[in-house]
């Protein structure tokens, strides 16, 4: 059945997740904010071309700047970076359907977020773990298949989900519908901490992982997580390779070893060497989203008197790079893992 989609964020996730849902033949309209990249998905002779070891076609599709864009939608897939999760859900509220979803295809606590700007129901969250990359206008990596969950935020069964998770098959044939969506979001943080850990050196990601050294650092930033996550109700959900019980201080350093070697395999069949994180950093220099992802994780954990000594630290690293004050360098996780801070220029 062909269902009307607006993709709001046409970027590495919005992209890819959107180009599927088009060639299956659904009617996909996108939103984005970059004229080039708007221009090309809606030019005949240009298009939104996906490329990777997954698949490589090209679709054609409405595409529209936010202030060019008129009609409603019954289902929107909110796409944008975390720190645009406000104003996109704000620029969005006229062109969902008043009975209408928006599903926050996002990483992070961004759902919640959404749903304080669009209204209580308004909100169906997703946790995923697939690669994907922005390359240049009209043009997305998808490096690695991954998995993806949909929920409500309440926990509730319900048939729009289904729904919903039946449609994004069309990109994710193992798509599932969880009523514990909140533990796969904390599961996703738990790697996701990982992950932009990852980003503040420059080897790869396997390359960092197999840093044996390093085995404290996941280790700690699994167990703050996992901490957070415990006092909101959550325990963190293992997806794919990774096990969320391997990186905390209650496992053996053995199991974390082999919890890396996992990951580290994984990492192996797919085509995304470097983290998105790593890519907005280094490549687009641009500033990332880890403030909206982990700053809410860590100020929860605050609330709860828990001290996040790793994830704080990540938190100011990462913030020190962004304003260029410090370099891109594998050396800054060592820095990480012992607390020892130290300017890198």
């Amino acid at each position: 059945m062909t269902t009307k989609v607006l993709v709001w964020g046409a970027g590495a996730i919005g992209g890819t997740v959107g180009a599927f849902l088009a060639r299956a033949g659904h009617e996909v309209t996108f939103v984005d904010v970059l004229p080039l990249h708007v221009a090309a998905i809606s030019d005949p002779a240009l298009g939104l071309a996906v490329d990777g070891p997954v698949a490589q076609f090209t679709v054609t599709a409405p595409a529209f700047l936010p202030q060019e864009l008129a009609g409603r939608w019954e289902l929107i897939l909110l796409c944008v970076k975390g720190q645009d999760t406000a104003s996109a859900s704000r620029a969005l509220m006229p062109h969902l359907a008043e009975d209408g979803a928006v599903v926050s295809m996002q990483n992070g606590l961004c759902a919640r977020l959404a749903e304080d700007v669009l209204g209580k129901g308004r909100v169906v969250a997703a946790s995923f773990n697939f690669a994907g990359d922005w390359i240049k206008p009209g043009h997305v990596l998808f490096g690695a298949r991954g998995a993806l969950a949909l929920g409500e935020l309440d926990g509730r069964e319900t048939d729009r989900v289904a729904r919903i998770v039946a449609l994004l098959r069309d990109f994710e044939p193992a798509a599932t519908a969880s009523s514990d969506i909140q533990s796969w979001i904390w599961g996703k943080l738990g790697f996701g901490a990982m992950l932009t850990a990852h980003a503040v050196g420059q080897a790869s990601i396997i390359d960092c992982f197999n840093r044996p050294e390093l085995i404290p650092l996941w280790r700690r930033l699994g167990d703050e997580i996992a901490a957070i996550a415990s006092r909101q109700g959550a325990h963190p959900h293992a997806f794919d390779a990774y096990d969320p019980a391997a990186f905390t201080l209650a496992a053996s350093e053995d199991a974390t070893r082999e919890g890396v070697k996992r990951l580290v395999e994984f990492s192996r069949h797919g085509a995304k060497t470097h983290s998105g994180i790593w890519r907005d950093l280094a490549v687009h220099r641009r500033r990332t989203e880890v403030s909206a992802q982990l700053g809410p994780v860590v100020d929860i954990g605050r609330a709860h008197r828990l001290d996040c000594p790793t994830l704080s630290r990540l938190l100011w690293m990462l913030g020190e790079i962004e304003a260029g004050k410090r370099r891109q360098d594998d050396l800054n996780l060592n820095e990480l893992m012992t607390g020892e801070m130290s300017p890198v220029g």
